[in-house]
């Protein structure tokens, strides 16, 4: 490291200690040693987030983020070992009779095997991802108190870009070299109103309502140590949408469930009636689903940010994109963003131009998953005879690929590079 980059002194504002807030301000504190950063959350530092019981899944490069920052909790989490895709019938219905009798229903298997890694990611809770992340980040303050600095219970107000920094208004205005959001939903839009950018039109974000819901909550099957030791992701293509099956380490699966919201097939079961519809349209290789816990439904649709830069304020994570399940990708990719960001800062003292080169450096790797789980989610929607048969057509013949799955593999697992 040259000595231009050792004697930076950075202020920078954390803004959300989520996973990829946390995770940031933890990657900052180490690359950065000579900058000051500083955490703000609305949450308690007391509050127990431990509890949180949301299934998330990670890929396997951000596995090895948590592990690089001592945040990594191997034991409450569920190794996934193979990624099954697969496509409820008719999908291939105009190909039916002896083409399907042929080819059978169309299915992608990605290994972990195949892929010469140890496994492709992993399923645990959120609180088994942020706790980990909090208690790091705070032993770590505690080593260094005059450099980092946490305000949980502290909630930001607003935001104002100055010559060369940022106005932070969390009770007391203070001035910060660069101020990170990691926070998505409504406190994005209340930033970007007290920026009051004169390009605000442009700089609306793109946003779609998917008109779809998901279902969210955790199965069990007949045969819970088959299903434990196997470490299988199951994704299924519906008539009404992606449903997803997620292995959880203490047994049975995450339930992410997405049908379409003014038809919506789920809302008027019970939950008997669930569990025999789930046992209707998955591949048979889940085996018999034997019961289900109480489901949660969340609206689903698409926001993502046309640039993740606005004077010295970056946007990452959900306040970026805010993206369709279908890939469950949303997270990996804002730890992505965590990452590169901080490594080129690390590289580079000039942080304008970091932020300048940040667009085209995110780029491929951002708007290529924005648009392949758009892409999908559309596609449930559309009424175009045979569309249906092509997402058929497609799975299978990426199974018979092996390149070219290879690479979906390593998208799945590290992003773009």
């Amino acid at each position: 490291m040259s000595d231009a980059l050792r004697n930076t002194a950075l202020h920078i504002a954390v803004i959300g200690a989520g996973p990829v807030g946390l995770a940031l301000a933890l990657q900052a504190a180490r690359t950065l040693p000579e900058s000051q950063v500083t955490l703000f959350d609305t949450r308690p530092a007391d509050k127990d987030v431990s509890a949180d019981p949301r299934t998330l899944a990670l890929s396997l490069g951000s596995v090895q983020l948590l592990e690089r920052l001592g945040a990594w909790r191997a034991d409450l989490a569920q190794p996934i070992l193979e990624v099954h895709v697969s496509q409820q019938p008719p999908s291939m219905l105009p190909f039916a009779g002896r083409l399907g009798d042929l080819f059978g229903e169309p299915e992608l298997r990605i290994r972990a095997v195949d892929e010469a890694v140890p496994l492709l990611g992993a399923v645990l809770s959120y609180g088994a991802i942020v706790a980990p992340l909090q208690k790091v980040w705070m032993d770590t303050e505690a080593a260094e108190p005059r450099r980092l600095h946490s305000r949980f219970g502290q909630a930001v107000a607003a935001l104002k870009n100055l010559d060369h920094g940022v106005e932070v208004d969390a009770g007391i205005a203070e001035r910060f070299d660069l101020a990170i959001i990691a926070e998505g939903g409504v406190f994005s839009d209340q930033v970007r109103k007290s920026n009051h950018s004169s390009d605000a039109n442009d700089r609306a974000p793109i946003r779609h309502d998917y008109q779809q819901t998901a279902w969210v909550g955790k199965v069990t099957f007949e045969n819970e140590a088959l299903v434990r030791a196997s470490g299988v992701a199951f994704e299924r293509f519906t008539r009404h949408g992606p449903a997803a099956l997620l292995p959880l380490k203490e047994g049975g699966a995450g339930l992410v469930w997405c049908v379409p919201t003014n038809d919506d097939p789920v809302a008027e079961l019970n939950d008997a009636q669930r569990v025999t519809v789930l046992n209707s349209i998955f591949h048979p290789a889940v085996g018999r689903i034997a019961s289900i816990s109480p489901l949660k439904q969340f609206a689903l649709g698409l926001n993502a940010e046309r640039t993740l830069t606005d004077g010295r304020t970056v946007r990452i994570g959900n306040a970026a994109q805010t993206l369709h399940p279908v890939a469950g990708q949303g997270l990996n990719l804002g730890l992505r963003d965590a990452f590169e960001l901080v490594q080129s800062l690390s590289r580079n003292a000039d942080v304008d131009a970091v932020l300048r080169k940040l667009e085209w450096q995110r780029g491929p790797d951002r708007w290529a998953m924005i648009a392949a789980t758009d892409f999908l989610a559309r596609s449930f929607t559309w009424k175009l005879p045979g569309a249906g048969a092509a997402r058929g057509l497609g799975i299978a013949a990426l199974q018979f690929l092996g390149p070219v799955k290879s690479a979906l593999a390593r998208q799945m697992m590290f992003g773009s590079r």
